[in-house]
């Protein structure tokens, strides 16, 4: 059984790489995108830094969020001062 769920699992991390893209920001762009990091802040003034990446790198506790995360969604293509709002809280 453990033989099955390693090779499961192989099979799974292989097609995921040979599917996997590399995905650069644009350079002097001012538009969130995948890849690129923004800061928010809150209401309260509180700031967090988050790096937007793919799903199997996403990892909050460390700064990174996925790129199908509400949070990731609402960001994509604003631009630095505008307001995004995720589950009823404005972010800018």
């Amino acid at each position: 059984e453990r033989i099955a769920l390693i090779s499961r699992d192989l099979r799974y991390w292989t097609a995921r790489r040979e599917s996997a893209e590399l995905s650069v920001p644009e350079p002097g762009s001012d538009l969130v995108r995948f890849g690129m990091g923004v800061t928010l802040e809150g209401d309260d003034g509180r700031k967090v830094h988050w790096r937007i990446v793919g799903e199997d790198e996403a990892d909050p506790a460390k700064g990174t969020i996925s790129h199908v995360s509400p949070m990731a969604l609402a960001l994509f293509g604003k631009k630095v001062g505008e307001i995004a709002v995720v589950n009823g809280r404005e972010c800018e």
